[in-house]
C-alpha cells in the first residue's frame, strides 16, 4: 500500500486545497466568511477522506464520501464564479483539478469491486 502522500489523487487534492486557500482570500468580504469558509471546509474534509480511504481496510465508504464532497466543491466554486468572485482563468484551472480528482476517485472506487 502506497503512503497517502504518494497517491496521485492525494497530490491533486492537496494542490486543490492550496489553490482554494489562495482563491478564497481574494473573495469580497460578503462571501469570504460564508461561501469561502464552506469551500475550504469541504476541500479539507475531502483531502482527509482520501487519507482515511488509503489507510483503512474498508476504503469504499471514505471514497464515496470524498466523491460526494468533490461534487459539492464543484457546485460551490461554480457559485463563486457566478458571483464574480473568481476570474474565468482561475475557475478553469480549479475545474481541471476537480475533474481530475473526480475521475481518479471514480477509478479508485471501481477498482475495489
Amino acid at each position: 500500500m502506497a503512503t497517502y502522500n504518494q497517491l496521485p489523487v492525494y497530490k491533486v487534492s492537496y494542490d486543490l486545497l492550496v489553490e482554494t486557500f489562495k482563491t478564497v482570500k481574494d473573495f469580497n468580504r460578503d462571501y469570504k466568511y460564508t461561501l469561502g469558509e464552506n469551500i475550504k471546509k469541504e476541500t479539507m474534509e475531502m483531502v482527509t477522506d482520501i487519507y482515511r480511504a488509503n489507510s483503512s481496510f474498508t476504503k469504499k465508504p471514505y471514497i464515496q464520501k470524498a466523491r460526494e464532497r468533490i461534487e459539492v466543491i464543484r457546485i460551490l466554486f461554480r457559485l463563486a464564479h457566478d458571483l464574480k468572485q473568481i476570474a474565468l482563468k482561475r475557475f478553469v484551472d480549479i475545474n481541471e483539478k476537480i475533474e481530475s480528482i473526480s475521475k481518479q476517485l471514480n477509478a479508485w472506487e471501481k477498482s475495489l469491486v
